[in-house]
């Protein structure tokens, strides 16, 4: 077989490769911005069909974000967090990236976390207890 046909066989299967690589790049880079916005250590992922929501825990306080699936388009994004017995804490609006981050001192109390991008959303239920 000739160099060219291979070249020619081969560049289907790179670019494959390559997109696949791409896309698994893309996960972690959201992640570590998320955790750079709150301290502590990841506890949680809420997976949801447009974003997710990534918890953090650090001593008695619990951080949320809500990540876009698709980012740099403005849309209507929101996250909450809220300790059981107090309020939630909530951010919302009209963001490209990520809403939050919003953090909530429970201390031992179990907390219910809401995240959402578009029309899609997502909530916990009580967590973390």
């Amino acid at each position: 077989m000739r160099s060219g046909a291979i070249h020619r066989r081969l560049a289907p299967v790179l670019a494959v490769l390559t997109a696949s690589g791409l896309l698994a790049l893309a996960a972690p880079a959201q992640e570590a911005e998320a955790a750079a916005l709150c301290p502590g250590r990841k506890v949680r992922t809420l997976p949801f069909s447009t974003g997710s929501v990534l918890v953090y825990k650090r001593g008695g306080y619990v951080c949320a974000v809500t990540v876009a699936k698709k980012q740099g388009v403005k849309r209507n994004m929101a996250v909450s967090v809220r300790a059981r017995g107090g309020r939630p804490v909530v951010d919302e609006g009209q963001f490209a990236y990520h809403a939050g981050p919003v953090t909530v001192h429970a201390g031992r109390r179990c907390v219910w976390v809401t995240g959402r991008v578009g029309a899609d959303s997502v909530s916990s239920g009580w967590i973390l207890c």
